[in-house]
């Protein structure tokens, strides 16, 4: 029997667009009450606030950057404060710039994706998993990339940032697997967002772009599903048949 998340807080960071923005309305649409996290573009948010309220369930809009850790922990406690402890959080936000010539990788984009991407997410799990355990139940997920298994086309500094994510995701569920708390990873492959400007669906079996949709249910399910732990779910239309 799956879950009843409805009145559960769920916060899904870099919510206001793309993965994110589809992830949250999914868990709107559940009857969570969804803390929507961004860095940018407050009109994103507040659009994605709004449907999921006129869909019927409770959301705000929070702006952070969780690179800085004063404004991580900020984001954690004005959730806290506005509506409850965090019973779902979703790991979404992250940066992806390209550099196809390996040379042309600097100590910095290493730096930026790692913190942005691994790091942000390490803290801000770490903040939640008490809450988690007092309650005794909690739902983390990451979303990773297919990048993080096969290099895909960024570049090694975006691959290994994703890699931290799924690396994170087998040992926190190791570690929380009798505490009521599932965790989990979604990989991606070529949704259709601002990061897949410019590159060709022709590379993916199926023949299209993902949706975004397509990822929001799947963290849907295993918001809901209490079996499902340590997995990585790919959502990458038969990448790996090719």
């Amino acid at each position: 029997m799956l879950d009843d998340v409805r009145g559960k807080v769920a916060l899904v960071t870099g919510g206001g667009r793309g993965i994110g923005a589809a992830i949250a309305r999914s868990l709107g649409a559940l009857g969570c009450a969804v803390a929507v996290s961004y860095r940018a573009r407050a009109d994103a948010a507040a659009s994605v606030v709004a449907e999921i309220e006129a869909a019927g369930a409770p959301a705000r809009a929070f702006a952070a950057d969780l690179v800085d850790r004063v404004e991580l922990a900020g984001l954690h406690e004005a959730v806290r404060a506005a509506l409850g402890e965090v019973a779902i959080l979703v790991n979404n936000a992250g940066i992806a710039r390209r550099r196809p010539v390996l040379e042309e990788i600097t100590e910095d984009d290493w730096d930026r994706h790692l913190a942005t991407n691994a790091t942000s997410a390490f803290l801000l799990t770490q903040r939640v998993i008490p809450a988690m355990r007092h309650a005794g139940w909690g739902r983390i997920i990451f979303v990773g990339s297919i990048a993080a298994q096969n290099g895909g086309v960024v570049g090694p500094h975006y691959a290994a940032s994703k890699a931290a994510m799924h690396g994170l995701t087998h040992s926190y569920a190791a570690r929380l697997v009798r505490d009521g708390i599932t965790v989990n990873a979604i990989a991606p492959a070529l949704i259709e967002t601002e990061m897949v400007r410019g590159v060709e669906p022709a590379m993916i079996p199926l023949g299209r772009f993902g949706a975004p949709d397509e990822v929001g249910d799947v963290a849907a399910m295993l918001a809901r599903n209490g079996y499902i732990t340590g997995q990585t779910i790919n959502v990458n239309g038969g990448a790996y048949m090719a």
